[in-house]
């Protein structure tokens, strides 16, 4: 009989000022042959702001896609379809000024 590996459990602190996480409502991501860097920004009328950067590698970048592709789809099995945000700046609700 094949024996199962031991599951090993890890202790994960959060420290205080991460605990309520960020809000951001935009994103730019950067990448060169080693790295991938993704800016999460919150942006609002008159300015922005970057909430938070998070660089990885390319391996564990395309982990993290296919992740997020599974939990999008465990999402959209349980409440439905997720219907596309617009892009900033396009129809009501543009940001900056217009005259």
């Amino acid at each position: 009989m094949a024996q199962q590996p031991q599951q090993q459990q890890i202790q994960i602190t959060i420290p205080d000022n991460l605990k309520g996480g960020v809000y951001c409502n935009n994103m730019m991501i950067t990448h060169s042959k080693e790295e991938f860097i993704m800016d999460f920004l919150m942006m609002a009328p008159g300015g922005g702001a970057l909430v938070s950067r998070v660089i990885m590698s390319p391996g564990h970048m395309k982990r993290t896609l296919a992740a997020l592709q599974t939990n999008i789809k465990n999402y959209e099995d349980s409440f439905g379809k997720i219907e596309e945000a617009t892009e900033p700046g396009t129809g009501k609700g543009r940001m900056g000024f217009h005259p």
